[in-house]
């Protein structure tokens, strides 16, 4: 290939991860993304009201159920609630998002407690982020790798952001890439596109240049042989990177790679509040909703 050749393959290169970046920080920012969070509930038995959601909210065998007043109203796909609401028992990693006024009101199941999130636009850490440093997109950090599914997918417990929570899920594969002459193998769970993969991973820029906790990279579904690529320009951070208020999972121990991935997405500028935590009893405790 020609020097121009191979600089023009490289500016298309560049300008595709831009708009892609570029639209990852729209969704991010986006009024009730996850910068618009301003609390992370946890849910019992008993109902109880918080300062950024209405109703009074409890979790039960028959799920989560908020109790609404008079003059309280939630909307949930269009259609209005009022009074009493079950939201029935949701799915692990499930949301609801019923919309109250301008906010939006997350209700979910993570680690196998019911919680909810409220979001709401106006809220400071969403109207102050000013987008997040990357190092500069370069051809050499996107490689071709190797899919290896497993026979059957293995469960894969993790731990999460917050502490004493753990998250399983069902890893499909493994993915293996060669960086310098050494080969990696990572666990892949599955992404979000029906056939793509999700990758949780350290390195060793984790806690120097990126953020220590994990990044998540997202792999397209594996062509015909089994050819994936691995691109770690887009390496993302997961929004507990900016926010104490989520409860991500972390890397299996085999993620935790020794080699610098200089490249995808830095450390935010602001930092996050240290982390809540699930009390060794398994029961949330109030003073940390």
């Amino acid at each position: 290939m020609s020097v121009q050749a191979e600089e023009t393959d490289r500016a298309a290169f560049v300008q595709e991860w831009e708009r892609w970046h570029a639209r990852h920080e729209k969704v991010r920012a986006d009024p009730h993304g996850f910068l618009a969070i301003t609390g992370l509930h946890w849910l019992d038995a008993t109902p109880r009201r918080f300062p950024d959601a209405p109703g009074a909210w409890s979790s039960t065998e028959d799920g989560v159920v908020v109790e609404l007043s008079a003059d309280e109203e939630l909307a949930l796909e269009g259609q209005p609630l009022r009074g009493r609401h079950d939201f029935g028992v949701l799915r692990e990693r499930s949301s609801l998002f019923p919309v109250a006024g301008d906010a939006v009101i997350e209700v979910a199941r993570r680690g196998g407690y019911d919680i909810i999130r409220p979001r709401h636009p106006e809220n400071a850490l969403r109207l102050a982020y000013d987008g997040t440093p990357t190092y500069a997109p370069d051809p050499r950090w996107s490689r071709t790798g190797r899919y290896l599914p497993f026979d059957t997918p293995r469960p894969t417990t993790v731990g999460a952001a917050v502490e004493g929570l753990q998250h399983v899920y069902d890893a499909p594969g493994q993915v293996e890439f060669e960086l310098d002459g050494v080969n990696h193998r990572l666990t892949a769970f599955n992404g979000r596109a029906a056939g793509g993969l999700l990758v949780l991973l350290t390195d060793a820029t984790s806690g120097v240049t990126t953020y220590a906790a994990n990044r998540s990279l997202s792999i397209d579904p594996p062509d015909a042989r089994g050819n994936v690529r691995i691109d770690f320009n887009r390496a993302v951070n997961l929004p507990c990177a900016y926010t104490d208020l989520a409860t991500c999972p972390l890397p299996p121990t085999e993620n935790r790679l020794t080699v610098a991935i200089e490249a995808g997405e830095k450390t935010p500028s602001a930092p996050v509040a240290a982390p809540r935590s699930v009390p060794a009893d398994g029961t949330p405790r109030h003073d940390q909703l």
